[in-house]
């Protein structure tokens, strides 16, 4: 009984640390974009395409393989079509 009890200690216990971690967590703002002319899809679509390279350069230099600030879900989608063209993401190999 004395193990059940400790079990169920460090549940609770893990629990708590968890709902503490995921509360600090939310209190996490990102800057405010300061472009005007944020970019968008074709933006996006570009820098899905040079994926790789971008991941390459940014091993060595201050690159980011992903622009922020953006115009939102446009920029997205653009990315992830770019980065499936580059990637082969169609399927057609298979």
């Amino acid at each position: 009984m004395k193990g059940h009890f400790r079990f169920r200690h460090r549940r609770v216990l893990g629990l708590i640390v968890i709902a503490i971690v995921v509360a600090l967590a939310s209190c996490a703002t990102q800057p405010k974009p300061e472009a005007y002319d944020r970019p968008g899809f074709f933006s996006g679509l570009l820098h899905g395409f040079l994926i790789f390279f971008s991941f390459v350069c940014s091993l060595f230099t201050n690159v980011r393989i992903y622009n922020f600030p953006n115009s939102g879900g446009w920029y997205d989608f653009g990315y992830l079509i770019g980065a499936s063209i580059f990637l082969g993401g169609s399927g057609s190999a298979a």
